[in-house]
């Protein structure tokens, strides 16, 4: 800890204020000046940490407000996991239908991804993702039950589709970022019925793992998309 930049030692030291929910999501933290003060650092090297919390997608910058805490409820926020985008680029509207809701046994190969001893309970749950009214994404969640104590499939139904709003607004959990492995899949029977496409149909397919503070992982999600009149949009750095 001595030897590391006094600007990452304050990063850290705002991680864990986030982490301990000291300032929740949407909350303006102290000023530079409060929190320079606070750490006994110069105002500089505070604002190098919160640049840095700011290109993580953890705090935002607000031009004559002050700095926030990232929060789902923004729309901006809300759709930043959400790629798929319509060639003619009109906006859509985002619905959703909640197919099934269970507590299972992870498998070997989700309890390695999510970091959870073997046989772990998981919430799985499968939705039908429509833009514009129009089935486009089949949706395959799973979660650790022991982070959603308490979970129903109406508190799912209640946010109108929006998960990442839902664990942060309900249990505290932010996500912050996540990995996508893409590739091009063939419909299976059961998918292509609730897409409403031919057996065999391409399909672009996106197993995304996402993360919270500490780079922990908590969902595994999997995305069966149709793409015949949208993309997939990723931003570059």
């Amino acid at each position: 800890m001595l030897n590391t930049p006094l600007y990452l030692q304050v990063k850290e030291k705002i991680t864990e204020s986030l982490i301990h929910g000291k300032w929740k999501p949407g909350q303006m933290i102290p000023s530079e000046i409060e929190l320079a003060k606070e750490f006994l650092v110069s105002q500089g090297t505070v604002r190098k940490a919160i640049d840095e919390l700011s290109a993580e997608n953890i705090l935002t910058r607000r031009q004559g407000k002050g700095t926030f805490v990232i929060s789902h409820d923004e729309e901006k926020i809300q759709l930043r996991f959400l790629r798929l985008t319509s060639n003619d680029g009109n906006k859509e509207k985002l619905d959703n239908q909640l197919l099934s809701f269970a507590k299972v046994k992870a498998s070997a190969y989700i309890a390695k991804i999510l970091q959870l001893p073997a046989n772990s309970t998981l919430i799985e749950i499968k939705r039908l993702l429509t833009f514009s009214q129009r089935p486009l994404i089949y949706d395959h969640i799973f979660i650790p039950a022991n982070h959603f104590r308490g979970l129903t499939p109406e508190e799912v139904i209640q946010k109108k589709g929006s998960m990442y709003r839902l664990y942060e607004s309900n249990y505290g959990i932010q996500m912050l970022r996540a990995d996508e492995k893409i590739s091009a899949v063939d419909a299976e029977p059961v998918v292509a019925k609730l897409l409403n496409v031919k057996k065999q149909s391409p399909l672009l397919k996106i197993e995304r793992i996402s993360y919270t503070f500490g780079n922990k992982p908590i969902e595994w999600r999997l995305g069966l998309c149709l793409t015949e009149n949208h993309y997939y949009k990723a931003e570059l750095e």
